[in-house]
């Protein structure tokens, strides 16, 4: 029920309209990389997925920002179904996005780490790569959020009618042999050339 009401809602405020440019929806196991800005921007890409595509795609989120408190951690885990990652642990912080790979579903990732505040999205952290590298068979699909930091800033209470979008491109795989740094950037100008679209 609260999730129904929290997807109404975003969507009445700031649409999240999806673009599936570069493929369709698909039950294939995927992992969806976005540039991140904005708070809103889990909902809004989680939203512009299909409902029965939502119940085995999990938002990767900070357990720091999004485990704190009751009512953040139930809407983090319960409604929108993330994974939380411990962004200073010491062991493998990516055992839970494997865990839930490893159970065949999808994953919602923003590579930057953390919220930026440029126009393009900031450098990739490694996780994408890794990932990339021990799940072969997962389709790596890049998102573009436009709108959303001007929507939903930091800093702000509530968000402001700003029609914002969900572009989806075409997937992109690991090469052999490719070196990290080489991929991230390609995965990254994957990202930013949805929003020049």
């Amino acid at each position: 029920m609260i999730g129904k009401v929290l997807l109404a809602a975003t969507r009445f405020l700031v649409g999240g309209h999806a673009r599936w440019q570069g493929c369709a929806p698909s039950p294939a196991q995927r992992i969806y990389f976005a540039n991140h800005s904005s708070h809103l921007d889990t909902v809004i890409l989680w939203a512009a997925l299909p409902e029965d595509l939502r119940a085995t795609t999990h938002p990767v989120a900070a357990q720091d920002y999004w485990g704190k408190g009751r009512v953040r951690r139930h809407i983090a885990t319960k409604v929108l179904n993330a994974v939380l990652v411990d962004r200073t642990a010491r062991h493998d912080p990516l055992a839970p996005l494997r865990a839930a790979l490893d159970r065949g579903h999808s994953l919602i990732l923003f590579p930057e780490g953390t919220r930026g505040s440029a126009p393009e999205p900031g450098p990739f952290k490694g996780g994408l790569h890794h990932l990339a590298r021990d799940y072969r068979h997962v389709e790596l699909v890049p998102v573009h959020l436009t709108n959303l930091a001007r929507a939903y800033p930091k800093g702000a209470i509530l968000p402001a009618p700003i029609v914002c979008t969900v572009s989806f491109g075409a997937p992109i795989a690991l090469a052999d042999d490719e070196a990290k740094p080489l991929f991230l950037e390609r995965a990254r100008q994957a990202v930013r050339a949805l929003g020049d679209l």
